[in-house]
Order: C-alpha cells, then sequence, then structure tokens
C-alpha cells in the first residue's frame, strides 16, 4: 500500500481553515495513489492551542468542525491529531488523540500517554494521559499508533511507562507481526533537534526491528517554529522518505519496497535550518496576525543587518521598510553601511536624524539633571527616542516593528527598556552574537549582501564617543560559551568555574541575568531556536537573589 505523510501549517483556532487544508490535502495524496493519509497532532485545532482548551466554545466548535471533516474526507483512511472530551468526572477533561477516519466515521482512537511538561510544553494542564493500546490494521498490515512525545519518552523524561513497548508486547500476545510505529507530531524547530530526533528513530527502528512513520506540523506559531521534515525510516532506521522542511509538503512512501519521495535533503547545515526558521517565524507570525508589512531600525550594525535580511525573504522586499535613526554619536561609515545594506536587500530606507530631538529632550531635563555627569541615562534616551519614531511608524502605516536585539544582549541586559526593545517581534532574540555572525555569513554565501564591513567590524551601540560592546562585556566569544553553559546546559557558578572560566567574570555575567529578568519579561516575543529561549519556557522570577 500507499501511505502519504503530510504536513500542513494550520492556524490555531482556524478550524474551517485547517479542516479544509485537511481535506485538500488528502485529495491529493489520493491522487497519488495514497490509501492512507496521515497528518499531524492536534492538526484540527493547530498546536499549542494553550488556554483555549479552557473555553467551552472552543471545544464544543472544534468537535463540529471534526465531524463535518470525517463526513467530508476521501474514500481512504485518514489518521490525524484532534483532541476529545472525556466522560469521567475525575482528571482533566480531554484527551490528546489519533484518530482514523473511514467512510464518514471514526474508526480507530489512540490517546497520547506522555504528556510534556518541559520547556514549552505544559500538556498536563490541559489533558489526561490515555493508557493502554489499539493496534492499527489495515490491508494485512499492523501498525502501532503513538502521539509525538510518545516516542521520545525514553530520551527526555522518566514516565514510568513506554508506550513502543506496550505496542510491541500487544503484537506479540496477539501473534502479529508490527510493520511500523507512527508518529503523529507538532514537535518545535530547535538547534540540533534534527540530529536528536533521527537519533531516537533510528534507535527505535533498530530496538524492534520495525519501520517508522513521522508525520509534523510545519510553519510558525507565535515564538515557536514547526520545521516538518516528516519522514520515513526502514526497520534498519534508515531515511527511505524526507519532506522538504519548513513548509507544507506531501511524501508518499510504498509498503512494499520501504522506499518513499526524497523531497528534501537529509541533513540542513545549522546556519541554513536556523536561517530558514527565523524566515518562518516572521513570515508566519506576519500573517497569521494581520501583519504585510514591517519596519525595523538599520543602524548599520550587524544585528539589524540580519533582521533586515530575514524580514526580506520572509515579507518580501517591497514590504519592509529600514530606518537609519543616526545621533550625534553615530558614525558617517554606520549611515553608509545601512543605506548600503538597504540597496543590496532592495527594501526601502529613510533617515531620520534624532540630534534636534535629543538636545530638545536634554535641554528640558537640565535643570533637573543640574549637578549629575553624563552617564547611561543619556544613552538610553537616544535608544527611547529612536523607539518611539519607529513605534510612530509602526502605527501609522501598519507596518510590524521588528526589534533587532541578540540573545547574547538579552541576556545580560545591554538593551533598553522602552528603547531598542520596542516592537511586536523580536526576531534574533534567542540567537547568540557569535550565531548572529555565522549567519550573516550565510546570507552571503552566493553574493553580498550585508556589506562585508558590517561584518567585520567591532560591534558598537554608537551612544557616546569611540564606544564599543567590548567596553562593557566579555568578548563575545566568552560571554556567548558562558551563556550556553548556564542557560541552555543549566550549570551553575560553580560548574562554570570548574571548567577554567574566570570566577570574576562568571559571577559578574550570572548577576547581570539575573537583575535583568525584569527588562525580559517586558520584551516582545521572540522566535526560539535553542533548547532554551526567555519566553514561555523559561520561567523565573523577577524578585530573588539566588547566586548559583
Amino acid at each position: 500500500m500507499k501511505i502519504g505523510l503530510v504536513q500542513i501549517n494550520p492556524v490555531i483556532g482556524d478550524f474551517a481553515y485547517n479542516c479544509r487544508k485537511v481535506l485538500e490535502w488528502s485529495r491529493k495524496a489520493v491522487d497519488k495513489g495514497c490509501t492512507l493519509v496521515v497528518f499531524p497532532e492536534l492538526v484540527v485545532s493547530g498546536y499549542p492551542p494553550q488556554d483555549l482548551l479552557e473555553r467551552e466554545s472552543f471545544i464544543e466548535d472544534h468537535d463540529r468542525a471534526v465531524a463535518q471533516l470525517v463526513a467530508q474526507l476521501p474514500a481512504v483512511d485518514v489518521m490525524f491529531g484532534c483532541f476529545e472530551k472525556r466522560t469521567e468526572s475525575k482528571g482533566k477533561r480531554l484527551y490528546n488523540s489519533a484518530v482514523v477516519a473511514r467512510g464518514g466515521a471514526i474508526v480507530l482512537r489512540v490517546r497520547k500517554q506522555l504528556l510534556p511538561t518541559y520547556d514549552v510544553f505544559d500538556e498536563s494542564r490541559y489533558f489526561e494521559p490515555g493508557f493502554g493500546t489499539e493496534l492499527y490494521r489495515v490491508q494485512g498490515l499492523t501498525f502501532g499508533v503513538t502521539v509525538c512525545e510518545d516516542v521520545w519518552g525514553d530520551e527526555v523524561d522518566d514516565y514510568g511507562i513506554e508506550p513502543v513497548e506496550t505496542i510491541v508486547k500487544a503484537c506479540r500476545q496477539q501473534s502479529l507481526g508490527l510493520d511500523a510505529i507512527i508518529n503523529i507530531s507538532a514537535s518545535p524547530f530547535q538547534r540540533e533537534k534534527e540530529n536528536t530526533r533521527k537519533k531516537i528513530f533510528s534507535a527505535l527502528c533498530q530496538k524492534h526491528n520495525v519501520s517508522f512513520l513521522y508525520a509534523n506540523q510545519v510553519g510558525g506559531q507565535d515564538s515557536l517554529i514547526f520545521d516538518g521534515r516528516s519522514l520515513a525510516m526502514n526497520w534498519a532506521g534508515e531515511v527511505v522518505a524526507q519532506a522538504e522542511g519548513f513548509v507544507e509538503d506531501l511524501v508518499v512512501v510504498d509498503t512494499d519496497s520501504w522506499r518513499g519521495d526524497m523531497n528534501g535533503p537529509d541533513q540542513l547545515s545549522e546556519q541554513s535550518a536556523i536561517y530558514r526558521a527565523l524566515v518562518t517565524g516572521v513570515a508566519d507570525y506576519c500573517r497569521k496576525c494581520g501583519f504585510s508589512s514591517a519596519v525595523l531600525g538599520l543602524s548599520g550594525g550587524i544585528d539589524s543587518a540580519l533582521t533586515a535580511a530575514v524580514a526580506v525573504d520572509a515579507l518580501g522586499a517591497e514590504n519592509v521598510l529600514g530606518v537609519a535613526l543616526p545621533s550625534p554619536y553615530s558614525s558617517d561609515h554606520s549611515l553608509e553601511d545601512a543605506r548600503r545594506l538597504a540597496a543590496n536587500l532592495g527594501c526601502r530606507f529613510e533617515v531620520i536624524a534624532i540630534d534636534r530631538l535629543f538636545s530638545a529632550f536634554t535641554t528640558e531635563l537640565h535643570d533637573l539633571f543640574a549637578g549629575t555627569k553624563e552617564d547611561l541615562t543619556e544613552q538610553n534616551l537616544q535608544a527611547r527616542i529612536r523607539g518611539n519614531l519607529l513605534m510612530s511608524l509602526s502605527n501609522k502605516f501598519g507596518h510590524l516593528l521588528l526589534t533587532t536585539g541578540n540573545k547574547s544582549e538579552m541576556a545580560v541586559g545591554y538593551c533598553t527598556l522602552y528603547g531598542d526593545m520596542s516592537g511586536g517581534l523580536a526576531v534574533i532574540s534567542d540567537v547568540p552574537k557569535q550565531m548572529v555572525y555565522a549567519l550573516s555569513k550565510y546570507v552571503n554565501r552566493d553574493r553580498e549582501i550585508i556589506p562585508d564591513r558590517i561584518i567585520t567590524k567591532p560591534p558598537s551601540a554608537e551612544l557616546k564617543p569611540d564606544q564599543t560592546d567590548q567596553d562593557d562585556l566579555p568578548p563575545y566569544e566568552l560571554l556567548d560559551k558562558i551563556l550556553e553553559l548556564h542557560l541552555e546546559n543549566g550549570q551553575s557558578v560553580d560548574q562554570i568555574i570548574a571548567r577554567g572560566y574566570a570566577p570574576e567574570v562568571v559571577q559578574d555575567i550570572v548577576r547581570r541575568i539575573r537583575i535583568n529578568e525584569y527588562k525580559r519579561k517586558q520584551a516582545p516575543m521572540g522566535l526560539k531556536v535553542t533548547s532554551k529561549a526567555f519566553g514561555s519556557g523559561r520561567r523565573f522570577p523577577n524578585v530573588q537573589n539566588y547566586q548559583g
């Protein structure tokens, strides 16, 4: 038989749109000869629906949409993810389910057993875990059906149960051969995750001598980005079919030969994957929130240059406005570099000098500031003037304002609240500075788009004479490594120092992370590309004084 693995880009809560997508792609799969079509987890509602699941009207509208979808599907088996109401009085009111529709009815229901509650996941808040197993049999083949985390349990947590082991045991008890494990998923992208996925899936195939089918969601949803890259593996753990990453796609797998479509490369480079994720995140955030254009400040620095390149690839050059906002301390080469960048990108470029505004503010504050020295106040004032001007352009013309701060800056508070942090989406707030450089070079892989001087010159906020970032921060290669150890690997101050890093440097960096929590709580939503981003997956109190 032929099986179609379909990855679509749903919109949370737009049941009509999502069901229409399922119908359209089901028909495409039938046209290619498929007798089973598999869609991702919670595809009817979109993932993650979060507290919409606590609204009775949302549940009722979802259930109506599922019933209408099942009645309209073509005359093949269609497996898709949805939630289901529970009738029991105790426990959560919903299951996260995989169902199979056939001939206008649901003929199989499998409930997700392992509910993740780490990082960005909080599924036990809404769902009751399933239990037991029901094998899915079609055209003489036997499949075990799992939902996302059900095949990840051994790697990420000790849940106490192993759904795949339960499936294998059930096949033995019924004297059935297990042909494949099917996994419907909404697994977000992060750096290196594709390698982890394939390692887990391959080990599962080899351990149980079974093939594996994986259908994953694609597209951006708030801070999360789903890369799709649905695939099939044979019993030896070899990839035999692969969907394109970051786009809607269909791959067809033939169970007679266990071969299928190879629509995308088996592996993307780290820079390619992260860049495509950022483009997807910006494009979908704008589209799904009703924006068609964006504005951002172009300082002549590398962070705004990378953000602009992402925005142009996501929205089209004609829909991006770059604005240079030179201050009394801005260098001539920064304005020249910003202008050249905009020309290379083909986007609109405007210049609004802030000298007179800055002078007006300092004049009004002169008497109150009398007897004090210039300090960060005057630097932050320039950033806040820029933020107000950019927000005014956003309000007047309906552009989404993109902020341009990177993860290294956000971590240690090297950013201005209500200044360069103003905006609607923080595009690279989960991209460390060293990765900013790597991605900028990736942008220039075929021709110079980001001017070389932007990449090679020392980074500077240009808020006072002869300023560079390294006046206030350790070298970025050192800062980024300590941030990775602390934020992503969870290592303490003592553990990092034991690796040979200078105690005073480590203590200062971790102190800065701690005291700037309040800034990050007020920052715009950022796109997640590492294993631990600032946002819903990292929950620390503003008021605390733990030093470790």
